[in-house]
């Protein structure tokens, strides 16, 4: 009896692993609303080498300062990379926020987890250096969107890298998520994920491993981290910190937990990433 009981759980728990595996994949395209009053921005689209045709605001200063792309965390979009651009718009510098595939209004089948955004992440750049043309150039990305600055087949021609809440290796992101969930037993739990990624999505799993990527970063790395993360723990951020080249920094932000950082401490966030940007962006400009 005791042993029908626990392979009926071990069924059901199979099944909702396997049913996440099925979801996580999903797109989620949505309306993002109108272009924004400010900062005033135009709406624009653009092909992506990852087969998706990207939708994004684009805002442009005439001081020539530089020009940053945002991008978004996971099932999320542009939207939400309002705020920095605000400020950033106010420091002088132009911005370009992007829906990466499958996201927001950008076409796309399946989020895969930085592989195909990495090429989003290229796509972009390549936008502002057409369109910024002798300007420094910097990305700025909260977790997936920082992944997808690192995960591409070529380090990303920026001249500067901020990194928020980027996970160091698909398997410890995983595990992390599950152990929220299942606690010890997340650890047992997160093979039958990872294992979908190949059937599914046709990623191996050496894919999408930001810490052997970041050692090829050509621009110095601002990474961001939560005191408190417990999907990309302070370890994690560690372990990709101590991966990438110099110069890099580590600013951890005090009690924060998975979270949006520049809502979370706005004003503690804002220094450190234009004091990044302004040493290693004005210096080139």
């Amino acid at each position: 009896m005791l042993a029908a009981g626990l392979g009926v759980a071990a069924v059901v728990l199979l099944g909702v692993v396997f049913y996440v595996g099925s979801t996580l994949a999903k797109p989620v395209h949505s309306a993002v609303g109108p272009t924004p009053a400010y900062p005033p921005a135009d709406a624009v689209s653009f092909a992506s080498s990852s087969g998706s045709q990207l939708r994004a605001w684009f805002a442009r200063r005439e001081e020539h300062a530089g020009g940053i792309v945002l991008l978004h965390g996971i099932r999320a979009n542009r939207t939400t990379m309002l705020d920095r651009g605000r400020f950033l718009y106010d420091a002088g510098y132009s911005v370009l926020l992007v829906d990466l595939q499958a996201h927001g209004e950008s076409t796309g089948d399946k989020i895969t987890f930085g592989h195909l955004e990495a090429l989003d992440a290229q796509t972009a750049v390549g936008f502002l250096r057409r369109h910024l043309p002798d300007e420094p150039i910097a990305a700025l990305g909260s977790s997936l969107g920082g992944a997808a600055c690192v995960l591409g087949p070529e380090p990303l021609d920026v001249d500067a890298l901020v990194l928020e809440a980027v996970y160091p290796d698909v398997r410890q992101a995983v595990r992390n998520r599950l152990r929220i969930r299942f606690g010890k037993l997340g650890a047992w739990l997160a093979p039958l994920l990872t294992l979908q990624l190949k059937p599914r999505l046709g990623i191996d799993l050496d894919d999408l491993r930001p810490v052997a990527k970041i050692a090829n970063a050509r621009a110095p790395v601002l990474i961001i981290a939560g005191e408190q993360d417990e999907r990309t723990t302070l370890a994690d951020s560690q372990q990709l910190f101590d991966a990438a080249p110099q110069p890099k920094e580590l600013w951890v932000v005090p009690g924060a937990r998975h979270v949006d950082f520049h809502r979370y401490a706005q004003s503690e966030y804002e220094l450190p990433v234009l004091q990044f940007l302004q040493q290693h962006l004005r210096a080139r400009g």
